[in-house]
């Protein structure tokens, strides 16, 4: 197991919860069914974090309502990988993500990062870039030859993130109100 035993202030809990960087590792592992509730606790924090500050077109309650049903018939896809991060028995942060075969328009196999979300707590802690690193290696096993994130402008932190773990600017789409 990868998280660390003991007494909290020697896994490198702070008080009130934070945990100090580099002082532990998460265990990071694929979802099952028994993760669903907190795939949607985790889920429902993004929602609200990330969309809900920057998105007004976005239901931010999409998560509660129909998360359950989504995760679950995702976890045994073999085109969609669930994973979670685990510590002290704890999810502290998950991923979603899918392959998918090419068109003929654009003919590669492609890995889409959907969805990556870790607890503010346990940020710092190379939680995230661990969940990248598995994703990315789940997306090579399936074949893809590229993959993909999406991140809200505005978000700059989620686009340094992306960055740090080997993904640049791609495609840019603008919107506008109708």
């Amino acid at each position: 197991m990868d998280s660390c035993p003991g007494n909290p202030a020697r896994r490198g809990a702070l008080p009130g919860g934070t945990v100090r960087p580099g002082r532990y590792q998460a265990v990071v592992r694929r979802a099952r069914p028994e993760d669903i509730p907190a795939l949607v606790a985790s889920s429902a924090a993004l929602f609200a974090e990330d969309a809900g500050t920057r998105d007004a077109t976005v239901d931010i309650n999409w998560p509660l309502a129909q998360g359950a049903e989504r995760f679950a018939q995702g976890i045994d896809d073999p085109a969609r990988l669930s994973l979670v991060a685990e510590h002290d028995g704890g999810v502290i942060g998950h991923l979603v993500g899918t392959v998918a075969d090419g068109s003929a328009m654009r003919p590669v196999k492609l890995a889409t990062l959907h969805s990556l979300y870790v607890r503010p707590a346990h940020r710092g802690t190379r939680t995230g870039a661990r969940l990248v690193a598995a994703f990315l290696d789940w997306a090579r096993e399936q074949g893809a030859q590229l993959a993909e994130v999406t991140a809200y402008a505005a978000n700059a932190d989620a686009i340094r993130f992306y960055e740090r773990n080997g993904f640049g600017p791609h495609t840019l789409t603008l919107g506008r109100p109708l």
